[in-house]
């Protein structure tokens, strides 16, 4: 295999960084969902029951069922921005990581020829 400029590895590198971007992204991406999934479904249990509690630390205390489900959608909100967010940065970074990697094929064809 033919030496690779400067440029190409430097672009190799960026790569690879890229990727290590991409591969946090989804991770933090797939923790917002997990914990989007887990207040829809209190969500939906508060909406079955008379009574609410809520974790504050590591006791259980009652809560009011309206005061309850307003933090709950708020939180909703929140982790559905946060995610929207990730997507679209993530949606970047395959843009940029895509372009990166046509630009190093090229560069290694202009080698081999």
């Amino acid at each position: 295999m033919a030496e690779l400029s400067g440029n190409a590895e430097e672009k190799i590198e960026r790569l690879q960084l890229l990727e290590q971007n991409l591969q946090s992204f989804m991770l933090q991406k797939q923790n917002f969902q997990m914990q989007l999934v887990e207040v829809e479904s209190a969500l939906a249990e508060l909406g079955t029951t008379d009574s609410a509690y809520k974790i504050v630390g590591n006791i259980m205390v009652a809560s009011k069922k309206e005061k309850l489900k307003e933090e709950l959608e708020e939180k909703k909100r929140m982790l559905e921005l946060r995610i929207n967010s990730l997507e679209k940065q993530e949606e970047r970074l395959k843009e940029k990581a895509k372009q990166t990697q046509t630009e190093v094929l090229e560069e290694m064809h202009k080698k081999e020829h």
